[in-house]
């Protein structure tokens, strides 16, 4: 397994070592003890997976502290482009966004800390996305930012006039009014 630190702390990228034969592939999507020996020392408690049609973007998603949670992304089909932006005050690069293409071709995982917004656009003609949270889902907690905020300037790679975004995520705030409360280095 190899971790690629991002220009983002705490934000990884995460290649599995993949084993392929005329059989197939195998590959370990997470082992608790190889993650500790490589510094990540997180205890995931639920398991979430959706699957979606090419054009939806979903997000931008996070919960509040103490109900925050990281998050373990991979993509078991399809393809996405998964997206990251930070909202821990007093960060370097707050209010910024990281992009990684995500597919079952390349497996690549994306490690998601608490203290940013999350969410994805569907690039294939359906995407089954499972990730891994170290919290539980708790609605009272959920906030958002709106996926098209111009101050985010998220290229989702999709056509305006395909986009499938819910209406709940059509009326989040832009990240100028969303409520938040991350603060760089304490959002354990």
């Amino acid at each position: 397994m190899k971790i690629i630190q991002t220009d983002f702390p705490d934000l990884l990228v995460i290649e599995p070592r993949v084993f392929e034969d005329n059989r197939g592939y195998f590959f370990e999507s997470y082992n608790s003890i190889k993650y500790k020996e490589l510094g990540i020392d997180i205890t995931f408690i639920q398991d979430n997976e959706s699957k979606s049609s090419k054009g939806v973007i979903r997000g931008l998603h996070y919960q509040l502290s103490p109900f925050a949670q990281t998050k373990l992304i991979r993509v078991v089909s399809g393809r996405i482009l998964d997206v990251a932006v930070d909202i821990r005050q007093n960060s370097p690069t707050f209010g910024k966004h990281f992009c990684i293409e995500l597919s079952n071709e390349n497996k690549t995982q994306l490690l998601v800390p608490k203290g940013f917004a999350h969410g994805f656009s569907v690039l294939s003609e359906t995407a089954t996305v499972f990730y891994k949270c170290d919290n539980y889902y708790n609605p009272e907690a959920e906030r958002g930012i709106r996926y098209n905020d111009p101050q985010l300037g998220i290229s989702w790679k999709l056509d305006q006039e395909n986009e499938i975004v819910s209406s709940k995520d059509r009326v989040l705030p832009n990240l100028i009014n969303a409520e938040m409360n991350f603060i760089y280095g304490n959002t354990h």
